[in-house]
């Protein structure tokens, strides 16, 4: 086998890798320049390069650009200890099989020079069903009125303590945002309010494009937005689905358009509500029973599809299957019996790069994306470690959870969902607003 370049103007960089590599038998060359690496590709072609992105006199990304474009074929894990995530994605683009900072954890190192030259063949990545566009949802079954029942729960009505604020950036518009949670008095529900005093309800009826009487309703896909009164909100999701799990009914949330998304998880919206503390209020708060299945979609294993049943309790189970390195992933949560904090509040948005680069191209994202989301990128994560092997159908769950609490009331059902996003969850909220509205129209 042809040595590994070490391309570093750190001595003990050098030392330290060389000696690591050679250990597990390795050939190893060091080069202390972009000028000493290509003298000695003239004489001998590595079988991979380790590339520090800072060299002395020359930009290691435009040395990638050079060398790739020499040597397709020779991977190059780029490494740097003053780059983030951008520099992570660029060089990916630019052809890097992989990148690392450091301090290297040379277990990780090992693992991805073993990866890089066994150049095994990876399933092709198509892509995910992006977060930057939208989807139709068919809700076309006929359910009649009695198939719920909304009735009064045996837990209080819930508010905060005292006031929240989070600030953060915004994951559409890429600019910093914030938000300031208040407690509310009994019946007054969950408020969004805009920085000029508007305000939007937090339910169904608000959705962007909410329609009650269409069977098939255009969504969007990339996160929940409601509007009213000419202003909207945008990417509640996280969110709600704290205050849901919270048994939060009544609170203000005054932004600026957009929830902060932080590092695309709930677990700072989860942190700074505990730490508020949750007042119990007098009145009861409202539920929904199920007495049959309420669906939406096909029920097929290739098709996105959601449905209800009865179910003493509240749980959800959720299917996920993309391409690598996702595959099939499966997750039941039961607040019950699992820790939303410890299990689902942790986990991050995810998409490909190229959904990412496509969606930012068109204007249709910010550069909040980058620094909140698992970024994919021929068959592997690119820019994090995962907080879980099966992160991905965690925070589906998540998005689930806040999409449900459009209703203004908590569920007791099992939900099963599978490949869902935005736009299905918020179609089986709509199907369910529209048989409660039914029901209470017959009675």
């Amino acid at each position: 086998m042809e040595p590994i370049y070490v391309v570093d103007d750190e001595p003990t960089i050098c030392e330290t890798l060389g000696g690591v590599l050679q250990d597990e038998g390795y050939s190893v060359v060091s080069c202390p320049d972009a000028q000493t690496l290509f003298k000695r590709l003239s004489k001998q072609k590595p079988s991979l390069v380790l590339l520090d992105v800072w060299l002395p006199g020359a930009d290691g990304m435009e040395v990638l650009q050079e060398f790739k474009g020499e040597y397709p074929d020779i991977p190059v894990i780029m490494i740097s200890g003053h780059a983030g995530i951008e520099s992570a994605v660029t060089s990916i683009k630019l052809g890097a099989y992989d990148f690392l900072e450091k301090p290297l954890h040379l277990e990780v190192l090992l693992d991805k020079v073993s990866g890089a030259l066994a150049d095994a063949p990876t399933r092709h990545v198509g892509e995910l069903p992006s977060d930057t566009r939208l989807e139709i949802a068919t809700c076309r079954k006929p359910i009649h009125a009695d198939s719920i029942s909304l009735v009064e729960s045996d837990q209080p009505q819930r508010t905060l303590k005292k006031n929240i604020v989070l600030n953060g950036t915004g994951l559409l518009s890429g600019r910093n945002t914030g938000i300031i949670i208040s407690p509310l008095d009994v019946n007054e529900g969950i408020i969004f309010q805009s920085l000029d005093g508007y305000t939007i309800p937090g339910n169904i009826t608000s959705l962007e494009n909410f329609s009650q009487t269409d069977v098939s309703q255009t969504f969007t896909a990339n996160s929940t937005v409601l509007a009213s009164n000419n202003r909207r909100v945008r990417t509640i999701e996280h969110l709600m689905a704290v205050l849901h799990m919270f048994g939060i009914t009544n609170a203000q949330i005054k932004a600026d358009e957009e929830i902060p998304n932080v590092d695309g998880s709930a677990k700072d919206f989860y942190r700074l509500i505990h730490e508020a503390g949750i007042k119990k209020q007098s009145e009861k708060a409202k539920k929904v029973v199920f007495h049959e299945k309420v669906s939406v979609g096909t029920e097929n294993v290739t098709d996105k599809y959601l449905y209800v049943e009865p179910f003493k309790g509240f749980q959800v189970n959720m299917r996920v299957d993309y391409p690598a390195p996702i595959f099939e992933q499966r997750y039941t949560f039961d607040p019950k019996k699992q820790s939303f904090e410890e299990e689902i509040a942790p986990a991050r948005s995810f998409n490909t790069f190229k959904n990412i680069d496509m969606a930012q191209k068109m204007g249709k994202v910010g550069s909040g994306y980058l620094n909140s989301h698992i970024i994919m990128h021929d068959g592997k994560v690119i820019n994090t470690e995962l907080r879980y092997p099966d992160e991905f159908v965690r925070h589906k769950i998540l998005d689930l959870i806040g999409d449900l609490y459009l209703l203004g009331c908590f569920i007791e059902g099992s939900i099963t969902a599978n490949m869902t996003s935005h736009g299905y969850n918020q179609a089986l909220v709509k199907k369910i607003h529209t048989i409660l509205t039914e029901r209470e129209s017959l009675h």
